[in-house]
């Protein structure tokens, strides 16, 4: 772990079981307990075509919830797969757990299916589909991976990547870090597909992210207010609990945070203004990604790029299974 202090951009090298000592009595803590469901799916064409119905399987990657029963999604061969056409998702043994009818083709490729209803869409996923591994991990996934790619502290379901400022984090860590003072609460960030993706544009003010759901219960409203007045410090445990937070707090000027459920797209760059967040633990970003962008507006841009040119030559590890950063 690095552990860089923003006012000065002084770095040290260090061990994440330094990261409660680092934390100091009084401090709030805000994970984000979305989990990861197993949105790989592989689905076969219901089309039949000179007498044949194609054999070879569709890759459908659900990405976010769009209505009732309608998921937007990337499909792989995509170009084959057009509007109209029906598909069938089997399990193991043959048996076709979900039907989608393709209604859309989006602008950048993805489609968007809706699901015959079924009783309980979440446990047919869990039956039939596949954790959706960071595409440099080059194997398929395994049943081990259906909770080593979740925080220990994950609870609703929802996410198509894990948020992996949390992977770090053991059962006693959180537990040293309580038995320290520090209170711990809850945020829900539906991570998406879209939040890694690279910016593919020539100016900041094209940028336009996905669309993320988000839950900022009231008890973690609450807990956040109390922490403000008494000048204790926010601590946030990945980039999506800043991008909750600092979503929750626009259009309050400064004032209390209100518990709310829904949609964010804020996009966090240079020049930002923080209202809440004080401290964040975040792991090592790639370059073009917005989240680099939002460590370098709390950072500052010289001092997070300095910081990275270290961890290159001290070989931290980058990506979602990598190394973190603690900036306060």
């Amino acid at each position: 772990m690095m552990i860089m202090n923003r006012i000065g951009g002084d770095l040290r090298d260090g061990q994440f079981a330094e990261f409660p000592g680092l934390l100091r009595p009084g401090d709030l803590l805000v994970l984000n307990d979305s989990r990861v469901i197993p949105a790989r799916l592989y689905a076969r064409r219901t089309i039949v075509r000179d007498g044949q119905q194609p054999t070879a399987l569709v890759e459908v990657m659900l990405t976010e919830p769009a209505g009732d029963n309608a998921w937007r999604a990337l499909v792989k061969p995509g170009k084959k797969i057009g509007v109209g056409e029906r598909l069938e998702f089997p399990s193991k043994t043959g048996q076709i757990e979900l039907t989608a009818d393709v209604l859309e083709r989006g602008e950048y490729g993805e489609r968007l299916l809706r699901f015959e209803p079924v009783i309980d869409f979440y446990s047919a996923i869990e039956r039939i589909g596949h954790i959706p591994l960071p595409p440099y991990i080059h194997r398929g996934d395994i049943d081990e991976d259906r909770d080593r790619y979740q925080t220990v502290f994950s609870r609703e379901r929802g996410s198509v990547a894990a948020p992996t400022a949390g992977l770090h984090f053991t059962n006693e860590v959180l537990e040293a870090i309580s038995d320290r003072g520090v209170e711990i609460v809850r945020v829900t960030l539906h991570v998406g597909l879209g939040t890694f993706a690279p910016l593919r544009v020539q100016s900041v003010d094209e940028i336009r992210l996905h669309r993320e759901r988000y839950t900022l219960p009231e008890a973690t409203a609450l807990a956040i207010n109390r922490a403000r007045v008494e000048h204790r410090r926010v601590v946030a445990v990945g980039t999506t609990v800043v991008r909750t937070l600092e979503t929750a707090a626009q259009g309050t000027s400064g004032g209390p945070l209100q518990p709310q459920s829904g949609e964010t797209q804020i996009f966090i760059a240079p020049g930002f203004e923080f209202q809440v967040v004080d401290a964040i633990l975040t792991n090592f970003h790639l370059p073009q990604s917005s989240l680099l962008m939002l460590v370098s507006a709390f950072a500052g841009r010289e001092q997070v790029l300095n910081a990275y040119r270290h961890a290159v030559d001290a070989r931290y590890r980058f990506f979602s299974y990598g190394d973190c950063m603690f900036i306060s």
